[in-house]
């Protein structure tokens, strides 16, 4: 299934980055979970932020980052998480977000924002995301086709495949520098990358009341193991009490969410049974 863009239309004098600084502020809006702040070209992160070239690669921006999710964890759970705890969760609050910076546009508009990894910038201290917008890749079909910095694609799943590979990219060099944090090999850190990758775009879905469309999509965009991701999005289907189905799926990395609150493990845990998955995902007043 492939669903219909909704496009923003690029007048005369709009260019590609300011298409994707109204997109990431309206994303902004329908996502209360996920904010960016949309910087211009040129300045590099202000002090207390850092790119993701600079937290891949300077040891004391990636021991803040890290040192600051261990006290956010701390504060609001009264935990103290251990360290490959502490950086697994900046890690998947970083990859949730920055691969809804790709996959928002793509879901809403059939655009794929052609980001670097300086593109994105993260402060150390909050886990706040801003990005500085460029060109994307579309469709011919697209209305903004003709704009500078735009590369047409002529299939739909050519533009799916560049996805794959921008979100890759953008993400590999964090993963190199938190692997031995984490102590984790790639094909569990590539599990979590495709788990959030998916998980942001049945989040979005789900906020727009599209679920099913989204469900369908993050399947099409990841139908099975995709170098180098190791899985597909993998969903089913859960019957319940009241005569409806309702998707799931299981990760294939774990972001050790248990290790923090037990009794409240992620709803795709490998932990969390069926039984359990259906009775977050039922509506109210379903009769036990």
């Amino acid at each position: 299934m492939t669903l219909a863009p909704a496009y923003q239309s690029a007048g005369s004098a709009v260019s590609c980055s300011a298409l994707l600084a109204s997109r990431y502020r309206g994303l902004g809006v329908l996502c209360p979970a996920w904010q960016a702040e949309v910087l211009p070209p040129g300045p590099p992160a202000r002090q207390g932020w850092a790119d993701g070239v600079e937290l891949a690669t300077r040891q004391e921006c990636l021991d803040a980052f890290l040192e600051s999710e261990a006290l956010r964890i701390r504060q609001e759970h009264g935990h103290v998480a251990r360290g490959d705890v502490a950086a697994s969760r900046a890690l998947h609050g970083y990859l949730w977000s920055v691969s809804l910076l790709v996959s928002g546009p793509w879901y809403l508009d059939r655009r794929v924002p052609l980001l670097r990894p300086a593109d994105v910038r993260v402060s150390l201290t909050a886990g706040d995301l801003a990005v500085v917008p460029g060109g994307f890749a579309c469709l011919s079909g697209d209305s903004a086709a003709g704009l500078p910095g735009v590369r047409v694609l002529a299939r739909e799943e050519a533009l799916r495949a560049e996805l794959r590979a921008v979100v890759a990219d953008l993400v590999r060099p964090l993963l190199a520098a938190m692997g031995p944090r984490l102590r984790r090999g790639p094909r569990a850190l590539w599990g979590m990358v495709g788990d959030d990758l998916v998980s942001g775009i049945w989040y979005l879905g789900r906020v727009l009341e599209q679920e099913e469309h989204a469900v369908h999509a993050a399947g099409e965009l990841l139908p099975g193991p995709l170098p180098p991701f190791p899985g597909g999005a993998d969903f089913r289907r859960l019957a319940g009490r009241d005569g409806a189905s309702y998707p799931t799926r299981t990760r294939l990395g774990c972001c050790l969410y248990y290790t923090i609150r037990p009794t409240e493990a992620c709803g795709t845990c490998p932990r969390v049974c069926d039984a359990e998955r259906l009775r977050r995902s039922e509506p109210p007043g379903i009769a036990d």
